[in-house]
């Protein structure tokens, strides 16, 4: 039997459906989070990778797909001061490297609550260099260890639209910064749900905290900006539309409510992301679900939503007219591979029912060197894998290609696996010559293809 090159044994090879695995990085023994690709003047392709878990980036040349070059991973700052920081989240146009900023989640990233971190962005230049970034400027969100900047939408230009948090309300609000000078960010908009505004409320009657505010309206992120509106995955909040024609004042033209019965208990994100499709009026809301790695029986059964999780799925939303969003279609249940070990992937590995579910799409965002395909969506499906779908029919959506990673054989930082060590996609990016990049919980970045004719 053939063991493929990127297999981790013979009996640890992972799932592959239409599907070519062309290479693979170990991003030198560091974690991945978000990706976000550059494409130099030259002809070069970048990979920037936000860290899991950690105070910094990895650079990575994947110029040659099948022999990605690791350049070098650098700090944000020092890791044994803050102890809790995490630089989950990347967007790369213009020339410009923006990194987010932000407090990691103890059972997540082996952090605890009262560690040390920074919040906020960094801005550096790749123009000059794209292998050594160079710093143009540092904004703060102004909440000290908190959880800073989450996901945010950058296509190049003038402005930042960020997932933040920010003193006075809760969880997280859309803050908008004009960059026109990159070495002086300044914030010129906000807007938020009015549930979020703490300093109006009295204390004791609204949530404090990562998981009290899992059920409350906040905005994950990230305001995927298209055509003059801001798609937000707002948490318990739903789908929601903005209009930012006007930065500086940001006004709700719509909002889908998908909880119930989708979205809670022991997910992650209510609602994560909401991804219009370039050119139709459908855009692509979705559920996190969460990483099985993380849980166990006796842990589901201990915690304070035990029993029975509510479905997880991704969503096709007509929004011709956002004032009256219409759910139209669901999208398929991941196909189970013929010898997968489990019978499902709701209870895969862990003996019940875990908060199985979608996690990051594909997002162009209007970069040259994206594709930008509005007829196939890309997913990271958690231990479900890679999976591709055909949506040119928004009624029949048709799953086309799947692959699911070799386990992890180690975890790559200090905090416990209860659960079972299943292969877990993370994020994804898809470049104009179609290679689809992938990274993974507790492995490396896996560079993957869909076969011709499919």
């Amino acid at each position: 039997m053939t063991v493929p090159f990127y297999a981790k044994s013979p009996d640890n090879k992972g799932y592959i459906k239409n599907m070519d695995v062309v290479g693979f990085s170990d991003l030198g023994g560091v974690m991945a989070f978000q990706m976000a690709l550059y494409k130099t003047p030259e002809g070069k392709y970048y990979m920037y990778c936000g860290s899991f878990k950690g105070a910094g980036w990895t650079i990575i040349d994947v110029t040659d797909p099948s022999k990605p070059r690791h350049v070098k991973f650098f700090e944000a700052c020092d890791p044994n001061e803050y102890r809790k920081q995490s630089t989950p989240k990347i967007q790369v146009a213009d020339g410009l490297m923006i990194a987010a900023l932000g407090g990691g989640i103890p059972f997540l990233h082996g952090c605890k609550h009262e560690d040390k971190s920074i919040g906020g962005l960094r801005i550096y230049d790749l123009k000059q260099d794209p292998e050594n970034p160079k710093l143009l400027a540092h904004w703060d969100s102004g909440v000290a260890n908190g959880m800073g900047v989450h996901r945010f939408h950058y296509n190049g230009g003038r402005y930042v639209y960020l997932s933040s948090d920010c003193q006075g309300y809760i969880g997280q609000i859309m803050r908008i910064l004009d960059i026109i000078d990159p070495t002086n960010p300044v914030e010129v908009g906000r807007w938020w749900m009015p549930e979020q505004f703490a300093d109006g409320m009295e204390d004791g009657t609204y949530p404090v905290g990562h998981a009290a505010e899992k059920d409350w309206p906040q905005l994950h992120g990230p305001p995927y900006v298209q055509d003059g509106k801001a798609y937000c995955g707002y948490w318990a909040g739903g789908g929601v539309i903005v209009d930012v024609s006007n930065v500086t004042r940001p006004k709700k033209l719509g909002q889908i409510m998908v909880k119930p019965p989708f979205g809670g208990k022991l997910a992650g994100a209510r609602c994560h992301t909401y991804l219009p499709l370039r050119g139709r009026n459908y855009a692509v809301l979705s559920n996190e679900g969460e990483r099985f790695p993380v849980f166990s029986k006796e842990k589901i059964e201990k915690s304070a939503h035990p029993g029975i999780q509510p479905m997880n799925n991704l969503h096709m939303i007509d929004v011709s007219n956002p004032a009256d969003q219409v759910l139209v279609a669901e999208f398929p249940y991941p196909e189970v591979p013929a010898d997968f070990p489990y019978k499902n992937f709701n209870t895969a590995g862990l003996g019940c029912q875990g908060p199985f579910g979608p996690h990051n799409l594909h997002e162009p965002m209007g970069k040259p060197w994206l594709e930008d395909n509005p007829n196939r969506v890309y997913c990271c499906y958690f231990h479900a894998g890679m999976r591709v779908y055909d949506v040119t029919d928004p009624f029949y959506i048709k799953e086309i290609a799947y692959f699911i990673p070799p386990n992890p054989e180690k975890t790559l930082f200090d905090v416990e696996i209860p659960g079972p060590m299943l292969g877990t996609a993370e994020d994804c990016v898809v470049d104009d010559r179609g290679y689809i990049y992938m990274d993974t919980f507790h492995d490396g970045m896996y560079i993957l293809r869909v076969k011709e004719g499919v």
